[in-house]
């Protein structure tokens, strides 16, 4: 790093605080508003962000007009985390002004380039700076010095902007993965749709929508599904099984287990890389999970995430479990279909109208678990059916790794690049002979 030199930001860039409100009022001029979430949710602001329409004062106008190269930060939020969060603009936008709880820097070309710059607010060590320097209890915020201190490191332009170029193309990777997720996500959800209201015949195909066919099915208390199907619930297809209740008596000490929390069960997927450790009592007996077992999410602060299943995988076989899981053995249903189900829209739309809500945690019970609607097909077209779940969730899945390998890859890249721990070569411009 012996070419790399640090310099307060104050240096490198114009810092100015917005006092620009979301209120349209008289006399003012209409303008595009970059508001806290633009900027929070997007590394480069562009074109395609909806952005919010109000008013601003000429003065105003004058002050806070977004211009392509400038860099908004976030100033204010309810947690230190979230705060100094950068965005780099990237394409000129008429009209678009800089709106409250942001600063906006207006970057000084000849010493820095602007996607550097946003890359280095948003590193490892800028995130460490500002929250020590967050100020506040119940909402943060970061002082106007503080902004202007924070220290720089950066070498010549050259290679700032060629750091640049290559953060900004895994950006761009990083974006055609997501939108290829969201894509596949679609067509997933259409093809679950599709599979717990037609279901798969022994050919293969789907029944025939109602539409053409309804002697094909049967109405219930959730919907049409095929007439050859029954009717269950829950508390009839499952073993339910509560898990163990944490306290002070549970602090590893002596016989320290690894347990499943909240935190590593998602929607058709376990996450083992952060597992936590219970202290099992002497000849006590606990519920451990089997593979193939499905764990449900009892309490979640999203209503979205309530109920949301995994299955059990050989990897997490033996692990114990806490007591805002639910763990659930099929007696007669195919293991894969009843993962399928237990996610289906049928089932979000169960817990939609069940779960209650104690100080912002949105919780179900065993009831209400036990109550849940359950189609039942046939072996074979349970078999059936979880086979073309599982082509999709294989596609998407390739997809999600791919994203997850991105990911880590950038911040490789970020620590290493803006840190000058690997150097980076600069081509020199080619000499034509006249």
């Amino acid at each position: 790093m012996n070419e790399w030199v640090t310099r307060p930001l104050s240096t490198l860039a114009d810092v100015r605080v917005s006092n620009v409100d979301k209120k349209s009022l008289p006399g003012e001029k209409p303008v595009l508003l970059c508001n806290y979430m633009d900027a929070y949710a997007n590394d480069y602001i562009r074109s395609d962000i909806a952005f919010m329409e109000a008013t601003a004062s000429a003065a105003e106008i004058a002050k806070f007009k977004v211009d392509v190269g400038d860099v908004v930060v976030t100033k204010d939020s309810e947690t230190p985390d979230d705060i100094g969060i950068p965005a780099v603009v990237t394409e000129q936008i008429d009209n678009l002004v800089c709106g409250y709880h942001l600063a906006l820097l207006k970057t000084r070309k000849e010493f820095v380039d602007p996607v550097f710059l946003c890359k280095q607010l948003g590193s490892h060590e800028a995130a460490r700076y500002f929250g020590q320097r967050a100020a506040g209890s119940t909402r943060y915020g970061l002082s106007n010095g503080a902004l202007a201190n924070f220290p720089v490191s950066l070498p010549g332009l050259p290679k700032q902007r060629r750091i640049a170029t290559i953060l900004t193309g895994i950006d761009t990777a990083i974006e055609k993965t997501e939108a290829l997720i969201a894509k596949y996500q679609q067509i997933k959800a259409g093809l679950m749709h599709d599979l717990f209201t037609r279901g798969v015949q022994p050919n293969g195909q789907l029944r025939p929508p109602r539409e053409q066919a309804p002697e094909l099915y049967q109405e219930t208390a959730i919907g049409w599904i095929p007439r050859e199907w029954s009717e269950s619930d829950c508390s009839i297809e499952f073993a339910i099984e509560s898990g163990i209740t944490l306290g002070q008596h549970r602090r590893p000490s002596k016989r320290p287990r690894a347990y499943l929390r909240v935190a590593n069960v998602h929607r058709d997927e376990l996450r083992l890389e952060d597992l936590a450790y219970l202290e099992v009592l002497p000849n006590e007996s606990v519920p451990t999970l089997q593979e193939f077992d499905l764990l449900i999410v009892e309490g979640h602060a999203n209503r979205a995430e309530i109920g949301r299943c995994a299955m059990v995988t050989a990897e997490a076989s033996g692990l114990l479990f806490q007591n805002h899981l639910f763990r659930l053995r099929p007696h007669r249903l195919n293991h894969f279909y009843a993962l399928d189900w237990l996610n289906s829209h049928y089932a979000m739309r169960h817990w939609e109208t069940m779960c209650s809500t104690s100080s912002g945690l949105n919780t179900i019970n065993r009831r209400m678990l036990g109550r849940m609607f359950v189609a039942v097909p046939s072996p074979d077209e349970q078999v059936l059916i979880a086979q073309k779940a599982l082509g999709a969730k294989k596609r998407l899945g390739l997809e999600l790794q791919k994203l997850h390998k991105l990911r880590s890859q950038k911040r490789g890249l970020m620590h290493d690049l803006l840190t000058g721990k690997v150097p980076v070569k600069v081509e020199e411009p080619k000499v034509v002979d006249g």
